[in-house]
């Protein structure tokens, strides 16, 4: 879809983007603050973040409670939704176009002027201990944490932060609430049909949203580190779900990113790919993926899968294997611009909607205040190469950080024999 984007600083000291997509008929609205799980003033309370998002849609100025404003909300069909992350907190609402002014201003009264109670605290801590028990079920969501803390993150596993809810009080909430939802700490990514007139109408709109002023809250820093492989033992698991990543204390640029873009449909996108494909055909493994993830001060590799004990180390050696010929620069020219082909498809679908883009915007705004290039991006695929494909692996997978976890009912000694196969 075609679109412009314009950044705008409010009076307050907030800062966003407004993309304008003619012809959208629905608007979609992301406002962000620094103020996740991270930024917890004491460890005892972890979990206050998560809390006080849920509590963002109760009462208000307004409405005496959840019900009444949701059904305030939704009468015309608008969605609203609300996410807690380590470094974050994000209010995200769409709505049909001829509404957005209505809608905008119920988003002003959740994140302005919660009136936060007793009554509410009560029920979302049990809501949020229900969500929180449910993942423990989820290995994934059990091995992530986990992985983090042994590559030094001061981050809390899931049984760390069920323990960490009764802690939190009323007066923690509005402790945590002041001093995250400030001016000054609030980023936001509007997209819809936004005519000069109505960004116009936008701006003073929030302009006049009452937030304390204060400071964009840094990103935490931690010492990162490697450490043994770790096991968590559940002797109901009858596979063995792991991840492993290789970690560089700085952020990559999006040339960078497109090119390790490209390493991972080669070896894990599809039924054909080096290391997917392989494991497929010899019936290692359902399914395994790789990606890099970025925050503001390091790049992470991450690979996932779930596979039979049995199969496991037949899998890892094929992982070393795969990732061995690359180091080597065994990776064809046809492959690379296969992989770059897929790339740039995949990249084009990706901004069908208007919440896509306005997504594809707000990771790298909220995260890092930078404004991505959408046009430009095609472009930075095609020049993808060979050589900057080894020479970033090769920069990967020698760093001094890399961890692997894994949630099974098999011997840690396995474990242990599996990340073996990982260092190159």
């Amino acid at each position: 879809m075609r679109h412009s984007v314009e950044e705008v600083k409010l009076h307050s000291g907030a800062k966003g983007l407004l993309i304008n997509i003619p012809g959208a008929s629905v608007m979609s609205t992301r406002v962000h603050f620094r103020g996740g799980l991270r930024y917890a003033k004491k460890p005892n309370i972890y979990e206050i973040a998560h809390v006080v998002e849920h509590l963002s849609f109760g009462a208000n100025s307004k409405y005496k409670n959840e019900a009444e404003y949701e059904a305030e909300f939704t009468k015309n069909g608008a969605y609203h939704n609300a996410w807690t992350s380590d470094l974050s907190i994000c209010y995200e609402t769409e709505c049909a176009d001829f509404e957005w002014d209505r809608v905008l201003d119920l988003k002003r009264l959740a994140i302005c002027e919660p009136k936060f109670n007793e009554i509410e605290l009560k029920s979302e801590k049990g809501n949020v201990k229900s969500e929180l028990t449910g993942y423990m079920n989820d290995y994934n969501r059990l091995l992530w944490p986990r992985l983090q803390q042994s590559i030094g993150e001061k981050v809390q596993n899931l049984p760390e932060r069920i323990r960490s809810l009764p802690n939190i009080t009323l007066k923690d909430i509005r402790e945590h609430y002041r001093r995250t939802h400030t001016s000054n700490n609030m980023r936001f990514v509007i997209a819809g049909n936004l005519s000069f007139s109505r960004r116009r109408k936008i701006v003073k709109m929030l302009n006049d949203w009452d937030l304390r002023p204060g400071k964009l809250l840094a990103p935490p820093t931690d010492s990162l580190h490697s450490k043994p492989p770790v096991l968590i033992r559940r002797k109901d698991a009858s596979n063995i779900t792991f991840g492993f990543s290789f970690v560089i204390p700085y952020r990559f640029d999006m040339p960078r990113c497109s090119a390790m873009s490209c390493l991972d449909h080669m070896l894990t996108g599809t039924m054909s790919s080096r290391i997917l494909g392989k494991a497929r055909h010899r019936g290692l493994v359902y399914g395994m993926s790789s990606s890099l993830n970025l925050d503001e001060t390091k790049t992470s590799w991450d690979f996932d899968g779930e596979v039979e004990t049995e199969n496991a180390e037949e899998l890892f050696q094929l992982i070393h294997s795969e990732l061995s010929e690359v180091l080597s620069g065994n990776i064809s020219d046809s492959e690379i611009e296969s992989a770059k082909s897929y790339i740039l498809g995949r990249f084009q679908m990706s901004a069908q909607t208007v919440s896509q883009i306005a997504d594809m915007y707000a990771e790298e705004y909220f995260k890092c205040g930078e404004i991505g290039k959408y046009y430009s991006i095609p472009d930075i695929i095609r020049t993808v190469d060979k050589t900057e494909i080894i020479e970033l692996t090769n920069e990967l997978v020698h760093s001094n950080v890399s961890a692997l976890v894994a949630v099974g009912s098999c011997e840690k000694s396995l474990i242990s024999s599996l990340a073996s196969k990982l260092t190159f």
